[in-house]
């Protein structure tokens, strides 16, 4: 159960620093918010290296591109989680968010030229109408209740991540999280930081420490979710993944008393069975490929 666990709370960090950004956002901008997630980031990586020298495993790659493309695409989903957060709830994100497998499927059978079975494609199309299901009242609505922004936005985190998951699956041969957690976070460091200098607000005690612990969280994070997959495989993983999704709904429950609506509830529950059976589908195809 190592795997699923590890799973499991890096999940749950994820969705306490988006929390923790939804509450920032109100009073800070993007670039500063952003860019003290990376600093306090790269400053516990050296602290843990000089206590730990080689800790992590090497820094160096024989695939620099890859890893370009990859931290690219996290400063884009950096960025636009937070932008969508600031509009949506964590549950309203977190739908679209689910739709990520999917996302990556495209990109494996464009990119990867992986097989991908009709079965797969049909229950993409079953997921996206679980996220049109909770947002269609929102729509038809009007107004405030809908913001354009803010789910396009959580899309294009979406499109991102399953870029950066998708490189992740080429990458699967280099060992350690020292590469996988300094080239993103020095590149973070350097654009976020370009954009905080013009938005820049001096924080309180209290906000100082809120904006450092985003760091702590996204590095804890990012190492629970890295080290579960040396654990368990993915089709083991799969079901742990919507953990998000409770999680999700509890901390829009405590911190800003939000009940979520029924067709948000349903949707999640469409995109979640959706996602599930894409996965065993996919499970299927491998062991007939590898079965004979």
């Amino acid at each position: 159960m190592r795997g699923p666990a590890l799973l499991v709370a890096g999940i749950t960090l994820f969705g306490l620093l988006d929390a923790n950004s939804k509450l920032l956002s109100g009073q800070y901008g993007l670039g500063q918010v952003v860019f003290l997630r990376y600093a306090v980031l790269a400053l516990a990586f050296l602290a843990v290296r000089a206590l730990r020298p080689g800790a992590g495993g090497e820094l160096g790659t024989r695939h620099p591109w890859l890893h370009l493309i990859r931290a690219c695409a996290m400063m884009v989903s950096a960025g636009a989680f937070f932008l969508a957060f600031r509009r949506l709830s964590l549950a309203e994100g977190y739908l679209v968010f689910f739709t990520a497998p999917f996302w990556v499927l495209a990109l494996a059978a464009l990119v990867l030229g992986e097989r991908v079975p009709r079965i797969a494609w049909a229950w993409s199309a079953v997921a996206f109408s679980g996220v049109a299901l909770a947002v269609a009242p929102k729509i038809a609505a009007g107004g405030a209740s809908f913001s354009v922004a803010g789910y396009a936005a959580i899309l294009c985190g979406t499109l991102s991540y399953a870029v950066t998951m998708t490189v992740n699956r080429r990458l699967r041969g280099e060992t350690g999280a020292a590469r996988v957690l300094l080239w993103p976070t020095l590149l973070g460091i350097a654009l976020y930081g370009s954009i905080a200098a013009f938005d820049w607000t001096v924080p309180s005690p209290r906000d100082a420490v809120m904006l450092a612990v985003n760091g702590l969280f996204a590095g804890a994070a990012s190492v629970c979710t890295a080290t579960a997959f040396r654990h368990a495989d993915a089709a083991r993983l799969a079901p742990f993944n919507f953990i998000g999704l409770p999680v999700s709904l509890l901390l829009d429950l405590a911190i800003w008393g939000k009940w979520p609506q029924v067709t948000t509830v349903l949707g999640g529950a469409v995109v979640v069975f959706a996602c599930l059976m894409s996965e065993r589908a996919m499970r299927r195809l491998r062991a007939n490929d590898s079965g004979g």
